[in-house]
């Protein structure tokens, strides 16, 4: 038995294609709020960062009433390194909105996301959205999307798929490219007459996979997913099991409060029944890929194993001399809860402890934007830290040592084709095609995760800025040999004080700086960058010694470069292997591991004899 009242679909597409944006519209026009209401742009983005960012991070929930049917949508994120999310999501829907950008074309990420719906045997609507651009070539991105179609293997039904082209900011769809939209009507129609209703068998026993979890610091880990069979009501005893966990006995637990969901808000309800999707409270430590099921039937459902992080950062107590001055959480204790906390929420994290150490934790993650992420919303919290250079996972396949490999496309401007090509040479990328589409030419490589570290900087710089990248991970590989990380040094402050204009102003013809006047600085601390590949203590703190000789001329004011300010995204990239970034709520400092200056020479000369 289907349930037609009922449609489940997940938008998918690459960052920055529009879903969010899309999803606005569709919530607008099926009339979630009032005539009054006063409503933010990409109100799926909540979260502080995602709205600065413009980026969506974790998946969301929401549903529109069209007609006398229900469309639960969930809009998932576009960024690779949050790629575990939107292999889960993929479970709870009969069906995906495949929006792709009508001047890029499919990128990296549509061809993860569109591989994983196609596996599953997804229905797929295309939207060829951003038609109002005015360099939009939709009849070429017509065609690249139906390429990809068929690399990727679809079935001749999948291939057939409807096409529509939108504008999500004018929130208009059409048929035809050609003909332009009023409103999403036809986005509506489409997704009820094509999206097959779910699956609704009310007799059988209750099952359900959670594919998803929120966090509430009132009720705890909440369980979100599709039911895929039978009814649950309200304060029934469940059980939790789990696929890849066989031997282990079903947790027995109640299920406190239900909801599902409609609009923006999740709506308490008594019973609810297969094919909806719902959130659940009351399970203490459920974690996705769990089973939820009724007592009598205990069948785990299977699920794909979430993959393993590839990138790790040693996050550790902050022992700089400014340690905490500004932070509210500093201690091992606290940071440890916040990570492990983190962990319930984000299911790619990995924590562990250092086994030396018991003030470190290896955090590993997708990459190094989700890892960023963490850190940034840490900071935001209050919490003082220090973190390592972000270092790739090996793993040992066939007695071979093996590297994870990421799929990488560049958008460049044609005259910086040559630069690019021949730094992702020597970053050990192995190319595999390149397509000019007009003044622009798409460049697709496989590199090691090692060379991308710190490469973004570069590549914005040799494309004048103009140029887009995203890569996605591959597969794992044999290593590739050493890959040099930065070629150039660190300006380290020599002595703690204040910076003064008059050191700065000798300093600054060594390199650039990362700081003004009146900043205050230790021995160890990096205020700059050395364009030789070597590091040199400079003394910023150094005054003018005032004598009673004046030679005219000789005191006309000095002139400062302004200092480069690097946000955090670029303070990991700068990181060289012996240097750790502090993070404190109101500042991010760089620094040497060993701050005091004849032991870093001690270091050094130890490893120049081996």
């Amino acid at each position: 038995m289907r349930n037609e009242k009922l449609r489940n679909v997940a938008i998918i597409a690459h960052v920055d294609h529009g879903k969010t944006t899309l999803v606005d519209e569709m919530l607008k026009q099926s009339g979630v709020y009032r005539e009054n209401q006063t409503v933010v742009d990409r109100v799926m983005d909540s979260n502080d960062l995602e709205r600065e960012r413009g980026i969506t991070i974790l998946a969301k929930n929401t549903a529109v009433q069209y007609g006398d049917v229900k469309i639960n949508i969930v809009d998932t994120p576009g960024h690779a390194d949050f790629g575990g999310e939107v292999e889960r999501i993929l479970k709870m829907v009969n069906g995906v909105i495949l929006l792709v950008d009508a001047a890029e074309g499919p990128m990296p990420q549509t061809r993860f996301v569109l591989s994983k719906a196609l596996e599953l045997g997804h229905r797929v609507i295309v939207v060829v959205n951003k038609i109002d651009r005015p360099d939009q070539r939709i009849h070429e991105v017509m065609d690249e999307v139906l390429e990809l179609l068929l690399d990727l293997n679809a079935t001749d039904e999948q291939f057939e798929s409807p096409t529509l082209f939108c504008s999500g900011r004018q929130g208009t769809a059409s048929y035809s490219p050609d003909v332009p939209g009023t409103d999403l009507k036809p986005l509506f129609e489409t997704i009820i007459n094509y999206i097959p209703a779910p699956e609704a068998d009310v007799d059988q026993p209750f099952q359900m996979l959670v594919s998803s979890i929120d966090y509430s610091e009132f009720v705890g880990r909440i369980a979100i997913g599709r039911i895929e069979r039978g009814t649950i009501k309200q304060n029934q005893e469940i059980a939790v099991c789990n696929y890849h966990d066989p031997d282990s006995p079903a947790k027995k637990a109640k299920a406190t409060a239900l909801y599902e969901f409609d609009g923006l808000a999740k709506v308490p309800v008594q019973e609810a029944t297969a094919g909806n999707i719902i959130a659940m409270s009351g399970i203490g430590d459920v974690t996705i890929g769990d089973t939820i099921c009724a007592p009598e039937a205990v069948e785990p459902i299977e699920f794909v194993k979430i993959s393993a992080p590839t990138i790790e950062m040693t996050f550790s107590v902050n022992d700089s001399p400014f340690a905490g001055r500004e932070g509210k959480f500093v201690t091992s204790r606290q940071i440890r809860d916040r990570l492990f906390r983190e962990t319930l929420k984000d299911v790619s994290l990995r924590v562990t402890e250092v086994e030396d150490s018991t003030d470190s934790f290896n955090v590993a993650g997708r990459g190094e934007m989700s890892l960023s992420i963490l850190m940034e919303t840490m900071r935001r919290e209050g919490y003082e830290f220090q973190v390592s250079p972000p270092r790739v996972l090996f793993q040992e396949i066939d007695g071979v040592k093996c590297e994870p490999v990421e799929r990488l496309v560049a958008d460049v401007p044609n005259d910086c084709v040559g630069a690019v090509m021949e730094k992702l040479g020597s970053r050990k990328g192995e190319f595999l095609s390149m397509n000019p589409v007009g003044n622009r030419t798409k460049l697709e490589f496989l590199v090691p995760s090692r060379g991308l570290f710190g490469y973004r900087n570069e590549f914005l710089t040799d494309t004048k800025g103009e140029g887009i990248m995203a890569s996605v991970f591959e597969k794992y590989a044999p290593m590739k040999g050493e890959i040099q990380r930065r070629s150039t040094g660190s300006l380290v402050a020599f002595e703690t004080g204040e910076a003064v204009t008059y050191g700065l102003f000798n300093a600054q013809e060594r390199g650039t700086l990362f700081i003004g006047a009146g900043v205050p600085v230790y021995a160890g601390m990096i205020v700059g960058e050395c364009p030789k590949q070597e590091d040199i203590s400079v003394n910023v703190c150094k005054k003018k010694q005032l004598t009673n000789m004046r030679a005219s001329g000789s005191d006309d004011a000095l002139r400062l470069v302004t200092p480069k300010t690097l946000s955090l995204e670029q303070c990991l990239e700068f990181l060289a292997d012996d240097e750790l970034l502090e993070c404190t709520p109101e500042n991010l400092r760089l620094r040497k591991r060993l701050l005091d200056h004849s032991a870093r020479m001690r270091e050094a000369s130890k490893k120049k004899n081996g």
